[in-house]
């Protein structure tokens, strides 16, 4: 059940559910992010902090640290950007749904960009964000964690039959 009392999450907690999925590819063991950018109700980008393509991982090299800041990776923020620009999609006037509150620069990108509401669930350390998105008149909406759970009932439904890998 959603936190919402309901059984189907609201929209902010599924956008949310997506960004917390998203975040279990990050390849950073400092923090998992992720982030989803959509706009009336449809998802145009995602990410996760990771690094560059081709580069090592911090999972598989260690963390590179700059000032209390792992530089080897991408944020979620970033990530999602250069995915909707990569695929020519057009992100002003849409909503960031971050599981943790941008860092000072990721703010400025997503402010940059059009973005212009942002929900969130954490928040984050060191980071003007909170400051620069009011300042420039980025709605800011912080929520509740949604569910960490899927809650996909395979047994209850009457038309789902499981696979032979699913038994």
């Amino acid at each position: 059940m959603s936190k919402n009392g309901n059984s189907r999450p609201s929209w902010d907690e599924y956008f949310l559910k997506l960004a917390m999925l998203a975040s279990e590819r990050a390849t950073c063991p400092r923090m998992h992010v992720g982030c989803v950018l959509v706009k009336d109700k449809f998802v145009l980008a995602t990410g996760y902090n990771g690094s560059l393509p081709g580069q090592p991982h911090c999972d598989d090299v260690g963390c590179l640290i700059v000032d209390n800041h792992c530089v080897r990776t991408n944020h979620a923020e970033i990530n999602a950007l250069v995915q909707a620009t990569t695929h020519g999609v057009n992100v002003k006037g849409t909503t960031a749904y971050i599981t943790n509150m941008s860092c000072t620069n990721c703010a400025k990108a997503l402010i940059a960009a059009g973005i212009e509401r942002i929900v969130v669930f954490s928040d984050y350390h060191d980071t003007l964000a909170t400051n620069f998105f009011t300042e420039s008149g980025v709605k800011i909406t912080k929520v509740d964690m949604p569910e960490r759970e899927i809650n996909y009932d395979l047994e209850n439904y009457s038309s789902a039959k499981k696979t032979e890998r699913s038994k």
